[in-house]
Formats: structure tokens, C-alpha cells, sequence
């Protein structure tokens, strides 16, 4: 078993270790890998096909399952590195630590949103974006959205979905208004408040963070490695709770074969819900 810390903890060689082994999986063009399949199973409600990755109640373990795999790809390049989590809701500006130089570089310049500084900048020669909506071949983001202001999710705005007893509820997509994987998750009806807690997190970054392609960013994994310690933490605060839905639903019901119950598999890797409630045997994580 091995230790996710908080990224605030790391030592000077741990962030090292860390984006020395992401720059080998680009280098490999393993990391692209990765982009490819969060963009494929990055489904809406509006589309066809099973909703695993997001808008569904799968999109906790379906994340979990999808770290597992780039955690592993890591490893395989360099043992002693695990992914770090970044808690957004205490490192909450542009002068947090993961921000630093040595570590992911900071915000993209105003002009092109385009980030120059850290070994992620596309100048350094070692990371081009190859899969991504927009054309350009430079990592972007645009910290707070300037031109329309978004901050990061508060402490008390996260305890509301951490507060929520049930995990999922019917109709199981992005519209149902209540239960802890949406809340968290942070899909809602327009207004202020239509990005919350996790998606809140994607727009604050802004830049490739937006959309299915968010892997471009390695913050990505950070912002999932602290999505995956909540859900944790949640079914600590809950512990007679359990996922939603338990049973395959019933036929007639507009979401079967779209959102996965508990014991149903999740592609690509044929992996069930039930599977991954429980991670202990394999990491732990650091306060």
C-alpha cells in the first residue's frame, strides 16, 4: 500500500519525481492515452450510450478506476511516485504551491491564456497539446475567469454536498437535485450557481481544464486525486449509506443502460462499481 499526499507536502523531489514521470508518459505518448479515453466517456445527458464518466451516479468510481490507471502508468516509470491531491478549497489562489515553477506552472498570459512558466509550458519543448477542441499546441488557463469572475468552491459551499445522507437519485443524470455524487460533482440549473464544487474547480482553472479533454492539464489529477479523498471522507460522515442505484433499473426506465447501477460493468475496463468502494488494500491518503 502507498501514501497520497496533500501536494502542499511535497519535498523539492517529490514534485520532481512527480513531473519528471508525467513528461516520460508524454514522451512515450502513453499520456495521450489518457486524453483519449476521459474525452470518450465524457457523455452528456443530451447524448446516446451509457453515461460512465460523468453526469451519472459512475462518476465517482468510473474517476477512481481512471486515476488507479495513470497512478499506475506513473509507477511503472518511477515506483516511489503516487499522485498528489490538491485541496482547492484551502489553496485557494494563483500563489498556491502547485502553482510554483518547479512544480505545474502558473496561469496562462492574458493575451492567448497560454502558459509559459513550469516544465508543462510549451516552450520548455516538452509538452504539446495534441488532443484538444482548440488548435493550439500550447497548455492554457485562465485562472478566475477574468472576464466573467468565478472563484474557487468555499469550505461551507463543499460541506453542502458533503452533508447530503443519499448518494444518488433518480432520474441519475445532471438535472437531479439532490444526492452527494451530484452535489459534488456540480451540475446545476443557470444562474450564479450553475458550476459547483467539482465542476467549479475545471472553470476556475478555465483553459484546456474546460471540457472532455481536461487531462491536458496535469492539474486534472490533482483536482480528482481530492474528488476521490471527499468521496472517502463522505462515506465516513455516512456510513450506512451506499451507492445509488444498487440494482440494474427496471425496464421502461429512460436512463437503463445509461446510468450504471452497482454490480453492472464499467467500460473500457469491465470493472463494476462494487469494485472500487474500497481502496484501502491498495493507497491511503495523508492528511
Amino acid at each position: 500500500m502507498y501514501t497520497r499526499k496533500n501536494q502542499r507536502k511535497l519535498t523539492s523531489a517529490e514534485k520532481k519525481r512527480f513531473v519528471g514521470a508525467v513528461l516520460e508518459l508524454k514522451r512515450r505518448g502513453e499520456y495521450e492515452e489518457f486524453v483519449q479515453l476521459h474525452v470518450q466517456y465524457y457523455v452528456s445527458d443530451a447524448e446516446d450510450g451509457p453515461r460512465a464518466g460523468h453526469m451519472a451516479p459512475s462518476f465517482l468510481p468510473w474517476h477512481r478506476h481512471f486515476l488507479l490507471e495513470f497512478e499506475r502508468a506513473l509507477r511503472r516509470v518511477d515506483p516511489k511516485v503516487t499522485v498528489p491531491y490538491w485541496d482547492w478549497t484551502a489553496d485557494n489562489t494563483p500563489a498556491a504551491s502547485l502553482w510554483s515553477e518547479d512544480f505545474l506552472g502558473g496561469n496562462g498570459r492574458s493575451r492567448d491564456q497560454q502558459v509559459t512558466t513550469g516544465p508543462f509550458a510549451y516552450r520548455t519543448g516538452n509538452w504539446e497539446i495534441k488532443d484538444a477542441v482548440t488548435e493550439g499546441n500550447y497548455l492554457t488557463r485562465n485562472f478566475g475567469r477574468p472576464s466573467a469572475p468565478i472563484s474557487l468552491p468555499t469550505k461551507d459551499e463543499l460541506a453542502w454536498a458533503m452533508n447530503e445522507k443519499v448518494y444518488d437519485a433518480a432520474p441519475w443524470d445532471s438535472t437531479v437535485a439532490s444526492g452527494f455524487r451530484n452535489r459534488l460533482e456540480g451540475w446545476a440549473s443557470g444562474g450564479t450557481e450553475r458550476w459547483r464544487n467539482h465542476n467549479r474547480v475545471h472553470r476556475w482553472v478555465g483553459g484546456h481544464m474546460l471540457g472532455g479533454s481536461s487531462p491536458n492539464d496535469p492539474v486534472f489529477w490533482l483536482h480528482h486525486a481530492f474528488v476521490d479523498l471527499l468521496w472517502d471522507r463522505w462515506r465516513q460522515k455516512h456510513p450506512k449509506a451506499t451507492y445509488l442505484p444498487r440494482k440494474k433499473l427496471r425496464a421502461g426506465d429512460p436512463q437503463r443502460g445509461r446510468a450504471i447501477s452497482l454490480e453492472e460493468p464499467m467500460p473500457p475496463w469491465n470493472v463494476k462499481p462494487s469494485e472500487l468502494l474500497d481502496h484501502s488494500r491498495l493507497y491511503r491518503y495523508e492528511a
